[in-house]
């Protein structure tokens, strides 16, 4: 960056905040979930005050500003620009998710910060699909979609002129930050007026409803905004209390002692209307609200017995629930730190690691899982979408097809976890 510019964690800071401003005018539900998670949140921490240790107090401020939105795209062109706006607040695409083999006819990445500062700064994510128009079986209405992608432009002129002075000066100026946040922002509104007539978009919705969503409108409007809690299970006995009907069953692993990765719920997508080209109106659904609990990233291996018990008709029982067995069997990843008022004791080496965890020398964290599962994100998508698969082909992973359209490689999400713990163990052994 040069002198003059702004972090780009300020700038994500502020567009997640003027994003989840807009969403909660757009979608007054959304502001009563926001509600419900800050009542749970607080419920909790009065429970176990431990949550969250002393000195850590950044790790309050994220769990109050966390969020993560969703948009759907519908070409490269899109998807490559998306990433070079996204890069301006810091963000970076992460993971490479496939959801059409569960019939949702697209493929995705999560654009996040990926410093460990960062993320407590500001851990604002966005999960970023790319329509496959390949698997839309009909030819000629894929060869007309593509041609209704092509006429659009879903960036305004001076959005493509600020992520240029960003690349070019690296980093924008304060005033050129407000500015950049004020017109990216438009690039995810709601549009109630489609670019599609009526049969058109009902020809589209007969395919697959997530493909007239992206097809039919303007621009990716902002589908879903995403707390996170602290505790899923007591959010979704809520919702009812304040007239919410939530989906009927949280998405991912079940609630443990040690919460691992990721756990999902949402409220039913609106019904709003619309007008067409031909003036005819009608309604559209796909936004909705989605609340989330995040936690422990697992390893490769921990990964891999979570997606074989996932198939195992959910039972978990074989995964351990506690910290110790979990770090034993190297099943996820931790972050390791002094004690408060401890010392290491003069030699100690990363061999004693396990005695220094013994003896209350060295602290265990787990490290909060960042990303995404598939499974869970495709069933979300289905049951505000309809559970129907639509007449679209289920397809293969491609990943190769999916970075060069979005003009690099994603990042490693383990190789992220490990470095995390690598430094951990790395400054704890140098601060003796």
């Amino acid at each position: 960056m040069n002198s003059h510019s702004v972090s780009p964690d300020s700038i994500r800071d502020a567009f997640s905040k003027a994003m989840s401003a807009m969403y909660q005018q757009e979608v007054p539900q959304y502001g009563t979930l926001l509600q419900i998670v800050s009542e749970v949140n607080a419920h909790y921490l009065q429970q176990y005050p431990d949550t969250f240790t002393p000195d850590n107090p950044l790790a309050v401020n994220r769990l109050e500003v966390e969020r993560h939105g969703a948009i759907r795209l519908g070409s490269a062109a899109e998807l490559a620009t998306m990433r070079r706006l996204f890069a301006v607040m810091g963000m970076y695409p992460v993971s490479y998710y496939d959801l059409s083999a569960a019939g949702v006819p697209v493929h995705s990445t999560a654009f996040r910060a990926v410093d460990e500062a960062a993320l407590l700064y500001n851990p604002f994510r966005v999960f970023t699909s790319l329509l496959r128009l390949d698997l839309i079986d009909d030819l000629s209405l894929r060869e007309q979609a593509s041609q209704i992608l092509a006429q659009r432009d879903i960036f305004s002129p001076r959005t493509r002129a600020l992520i240029a002075v960003a690349e070019r000066d690296g980093g924008l100026t304060a005033a050129q930050a407000e500015e950049f946040v004020t017109e990216a922002l438009k690039t995810f509104q709601w549009h109630s007026d489609a670019q599609v007539d009526l049969a058109t978009y009902e020809a589209l919705l007969n395919h697959h409803r997530l493909i007239a969503d992206v097809v039919s409108f303007k621009g990716p409007h902002i589908n879903h905004l995403t707390p996170r809690t602290l505790d899923i299970d007591r959010v979704q006995a809520c919702m009812p209390d304040y007239h919410i009907t939530p989906k009927e069953m949280i998405e991912g692993p079940p609630r443990r002692q040690v919460p691992i990765l990721l756990r999902q719920t949402s409220f039913k997508a609106l019904s709003e209307t619309i007008t067409f080209t031909d003036a005819a109106a009608g309604k559209h659904t796909a936004r909705f609200g989605e609340i989330e609990q995040r936690g422990l990233a697992l390893t490769p291996a921990g990964r891999a017995l979570y997606d074989r018990l996932l198939q195992d008709d959910a039972d978990f029982s074989a995964f351990p629930d506690d910290i110790a067995a979990i770090r034993q069997q190297q099943l996820g990843y931790f972050r390791y730190t002094l004690q408060p008022g401890a010392t290491l004791p003069a030699g100690a080496t990363i061999a004693q690691l396990e005695s220094l965890i013994d003896t209350d020398v060295v602290r265990v964290t787990p490290i909060i899982y960042e990303d995404f599962l598939p499974v869970s994100a495709a069933g979300i998508f289905q049951s505000n979408l309809g559970s129907e698969r639509g007449k679209v082909s289920k397809g293969n992973p491609n990943k190769q097809a999916f970075e060069q359209a979005l003009g690099c490689a994603v990042l490693d999400e383990f190789t992220l976890y490990q470095q995390i713990e690598d430094r951990s163990l790395a400054a704890l052994f140098a601060a003796r």
